[in-house]
């Protein structure tokens, strides 16, 4: 997220309320307010539509389908996107701008590919197994690859720095969305939920559209070279299985409820369980605030130690290398220790005014006795993904995806075991395998630093590598020798 630390410095330099309220609110707008603008929105038609009104399975099929197009959406993009993103960091800094739109070229490829792969499989047993009309299958597909085509293109505006744009056209596309469901339903009679999925659909279309113009406006050039892309794929493996397996951790302890009694089955083709998955996204709202935090404060404070440091590596003194580095680190603990201690305090905050006020809204009492430990879980989860963006800082690719694998499997069976246990234990699962990951990301963190010298300037190859014959073993010979062959 490197290029909002600017702006952000600018705004907080002035230290008064107003402008540290709006530094917050435009961290928001650049992190989080897509998410929030598709919430709201579907909150809004929801009321206006009058959603409660309709048949539990008709209400109840919508309700998965949105379920399944967010989840497996960003599951698809996970194995890509860091590497996509690796790549695109090292042609913008190479300024090989012809070679982006070869990138954005072959990783929608790849991306639609797995999409499709795991998408259509799933729409045909949806119709002919669980009798959904065709018409409404193919909608939700489409709004299923639509959502992964917005997900796809916000990485190279992400690279680009150009958040405000991408906020700017989800609300444009939540925006179009809304209209035409009212337009749907009470000009043209259409049923709240067919109006509501077919408007969804058409928002995030528009929404990919926009972004896909921006990106073809910004790149022109295409030097047609896909191979070295593929060759990322290869070389950075690790990082295509540490963003998988954190997006599956995210997930995998709902996948394990939803196998328990406590599940749902509607249409022989969605599961869910409503009771875990509602306390898993209170849970994470709870916690959201960690993301704003810490790009914030990474942006404004740790960024600028760690450019210090690398312009040391590069043309500092030793005593400058070592001077910079301490404070690299103790900057980076400061921000560990502040994210922890203010998410603290904004979490139990919201977790009070959920617990007094979510009653009165008609969450279950189910709900809430599990919230409570899945709050505590996604609290840690959310500090120990602040610490694989600081391990990917130092290019320490084997302790992310370490951190990313015992995660994920101590999440699963923790989870397994959580099932067994009293309700108010059902997050056990998610709080073990985020400390799990937290304690290796962190001993990787302490790793790096007292082997930063080495991890630094004992890396690369004094002879280029590359494939042919071996070079000759001759080092040096010696005038007269090579005289002494010539003249024979």
């Amino acid at each position: 997220m490197a290029g909002i630390g600017v702006r952000l410095n600018r705004i907080f330099e002035k230290n008064t309320l107003t402008t540290n309220l709006v530094g917050f609110f435009y961290s928001t707008v650049v992190t989080v307010a897509p998410m929030f603008v598709i919430i709201i929105n579907l909150i809004l038609m929801e009321y206006l539509l009058d959603f409660a009104s309709v048949g539990y399975v008709t209400r109840e099929l919508f309700s998965c389908t949105i379920l399944y197009t967010f989840i497996f959406s960003l599951l698809t993009a996970s194995p890509f996107n860091a590497v996509l993103s690796r790549y695109m960091s090292d042609v913008i800094y190479e300024e090989r701008y012809q070679d982006i739109l070869p990138c954005y070229h072959i990783g929608m490829l790849l991306n639609i590919g797995l999409s499709c792969l795991l998408g259509i499989p799933f729409c045909l047993w949806e119709h002919f197994v669980g009798k959904v009309p065709t018409a409404y299958v193919f909608c939700g597909f489409c709004g299923y690859i639509s959502l992964v085509l917005v997900f796809y293109s916000m990485i190279y505006l992400s690279i680009c720095k150009d958040y405000q744009r991408i906020s700017q056209y989800f609300f444009f596309g939540m925006l179009v969305a809304f209209v035409l469901a009212l337009i749907l339903h009470f000009i043209l009679k259409w049923e709240t939920t067919w109006s509501m999925l077919f408007s969804l659909t058409i928002g995030f279309f528009v929404t990919a559209t926009l972004e896909n113009a921006l990106i073809r406006r910004y790149f022109v050039r295409n030097s047609n070279h896909y191979r070295p892309v593929l060759q990322y794929f290869r070389k950075y493996w690790k990082l295509i299985f540490t963003n998988f397996l954190y997006i599956l951790g995210l997930y995998i302890h709902n996948f394990v409820f939803w196998t328990t009694d406590m599940r749902m089955e509607i249409a022989k083709s969605f599961v869910c369980n409503q009771p875990y998955d509602m306390a898993s996204c209170l849970a994470m709202f709870t916690n959201i605030s960690a993301t704003i935090i810490f790009i914030a404060r990474v942006e404004m404070n740790f960024h600028e130690k760690y450019k210090l440091y690398s312009e040391a590596v590069i043309g500092g003194k030793g005593a400058d290398i070592d001077n910079a580095k301490k404070r690299m680190f103790r900057q980076l603990s400061s921000e560990l220790m502040t994210l922890a201690r203010l998410q603290f305090i904004i979490s139990v905050v919201v977790y009070l005014i959920c617990v007094i006020l979510l009653p009165g809204e008609g969450f279950s009492g189910m709900t809430l006795k599990i919230y409570p430990s899945l709050a505590v879980g996604y609290f840690i989860l959310f500090l120990m993904y602040a610490e694989i963006i600081f391990l990917y800082y130092f290019d320490d690719l084997t302790g992310a995806i370490w951190t990313a694998i015992v995660f994920c499997l101590v999440t699963w069976i923790g989870s397994l075991i959580a099932t067994h246990l009293p309700v108010i234990w059902y997050g056990a699962g998610v709080i073990a395998g985020a400390f799990a990951g937290w304690s290796v990301a962190y001993a990787r963190l302490r790793w790096v630093e007292k082997n930063m010298d080495r991890h630094v300037f004992c890396r690369g190859n004094l002879i280029p590598q590359g494939k042919g014959k071996r070079p000759s073993g001759m080092v040096y010979e010696r005038k007269a020798e090579q005289e002494q062959k010539e003249e024979a």
